[in-house]
């Protein structure tokens, strides 16, 4: 964990990558697309993975067909894996603390919203046992909703997500597990905290204003937040 890098505006929005962050989901793409990759003979592994973390759907099989030599087109790609997440994804778990750091902050009266590469539909599908808490953000972002015409590394999740909480952008911190969402935060002038993946390097990381390894490590009152008692 590095110290968090001097914070001139106020915090007023909290905003939250989902996969990997909030919830437990990688481990279930990597399973999917290890599935898909044995069909026709090849490999998925983390020398691949590892560039494809928080990329939007998209990009993700689109670099995926190429590096795997698929016989597939992206879109045939998407439409495969669609059915084997929809039935994987409505079990998945929430990440240590990611719950607990939700409720403290709406309780807290600290706006929050959620900004995801994901499709509404697969958001529904990986909220399905965190309805209720879910519920508790002041707005969700998904890839696939109007107003957003580039998924992450481009701002527009995000920069949404402001604009729905009339927020100015540089008051909202942002909440990242992959090294394209930190470029998205701070291409937005988002203050970004990068959370990564175990296997991640802190070296991809270096634009994030902090690095840390988990959510129960982040100093709120570093950012002018109200702390955990």
């Amino acid at each position: 964990m590095n110290a968090p890098h001097i914070i001139v505006n106020p915090i007023k929005a909290v905003i939250f990558d989902m996969d990997g962050l909030l919830l437990d989901t990688e481990g279930i793409y990597t399973e999917v697309i290890q599935i898909i990759a044995q069909r026709y003979g090849r490999t998925y592994d983390w020398s691949i993975k590892q560039h494809i973390i928080g990329c939007g759907a998209q990009d993700l099989a689109k670099y995926i067909v190429k590096a795997l030599d698929l016989p597939i087109t992206p879109d045939e790609f998407l439409v495969i894996r669609e059915p084997l997440m929809s039935e994987r994804f409505s079990n998945t778990v929430s990440m240590p603390g990611a719950e607990e750091l939700v409720r403290h902050l709406k309780a807290h009266n600290i706006l929050i919203a959620v900004g995801t590469s994901s499709s509404r539909n697969l958001f529904n599908h990986k909220t399905a046992l965190h309805r209720e808490w879910f519920g508790l953000f002041d707005t969700i972002v998904a890839a696939d909703d109007q107003e957003i015409s580039a998924a992450k590394p481009a701002p527009d999740i995000f920069l949404a997500a402001a604009h729905r909480l009339s927020v100015a952008p540089e008051d909202c911190l942002v909440f990242e597990d992959s090294p394209f969402g930190v470029t998205a935060a701070k291409v937005a002038k988002m203050t970004a905290i990068a959370i990564p993946d175990e296997a991640m390097a802190n070296s991809k990381y270096k634009h994030a204003d902090q690095i840390i390894r988990k959510l129960a490590d982040f100093d709120l009152a570093a950012y002018g937040l109200p702390p955990i008692c």
